[in-house]
């Protein structure tokens, strides 16, 4: 995340700001930057931030390898393995995937809010950073675009920022529904409620869009 940030703070073409455009894992790169970075010492403010089936929310699963799916056997003790090897200092600073990895199973214990990622930046760690609620109602608009049979990030709910319920691999929440935004413990209420968070989907599996649909993103919300 330092070396993207750093990347960006380079690029005098960017000194007036940028459009963050993430794909799948991408988007947590886009995330992390507005949290830690939007707009604060010199480093460039993000206008908009277009995420396509991104990971913004974490995922609850090995990728193509559904925790409730007709593999649910082998998915299952999968996902807990990923669990058990997530939430220390050392995996999540080695592995990038991890960073995003949010176990609902896990979500209230030590280990997760201690040393994941995505606690942090939701709001659910041992402690609430304010900037990262700061810089990211900075942002002006938020483009959400999901697919619809996506088999990569689960829940695919995630991609509009929902997640499954604490405690569950099946009960699925929207983002209204969710802890973080009914609580705005990162600023995704107060963005909702000023009209700057845009919602899209594909029909297909995970990436597959076509180029007319990406310009048409970026021509009618960007």
């Amino acid at each position: 995340m330092d070396v993207f940030a750093e990347k960006i703070k380079a690029d005098k073409q960017l000194a007036n700001g940028f459009n963050c455009v993430g794909f799948s894992q991408g988007n947590s790169l886009c995330r992390g930057y507005i949290h830690k970075y939007n707009g604060v010492g010199g480093y460039p403010l993000v206008h908009n931030f277009l995420s396509v089936h991104g990971t913004v929310s974490g995922v609850a699963g090995f990728p193509n390898c559904d925790p409730d799916g007709l593999l649910g056997l082998v998915c299952r003790p999968l996902a807990k393995l990923c669990g058990d090897l997530s939430y220390t200092s050392f995996t999540q600073g080695l592995l990038f995937q991890v960073d995003y990895f949010r176990d609902p199973m896990r979500v209230n214990t030590d280990a997760y809010m201690q040393h994941s990622q995505i606690a942090d930046w939701n709001g659910e760690g041992v402690s609430v950073n304010a900037t990262y609620k700061e810089n990211f109602v900075k942002v002006k608009r938020f483009i959400m675009i999901k697919a619809e049979k996506d088999t990569m990030v689960y829940p695919n709910e995630g991609e509009h920022w929902g997640h499954f319920a604490d405690g569950s691999l099946k009960r699925i929440l929207t983002m209204k529904d969710t802890q973080w935004y009914k609580q705005d413990m990162f600023g995704l209420k107060t963005v909702d409620e000023a009209g700057k968070i845009l919602f899209n989907s594909t029909s297909g599996n995970h990436l597959q869009f076509t180029h007319e649909e990406l310009v048409g993103w970026l021509q009618q919300f960007v």
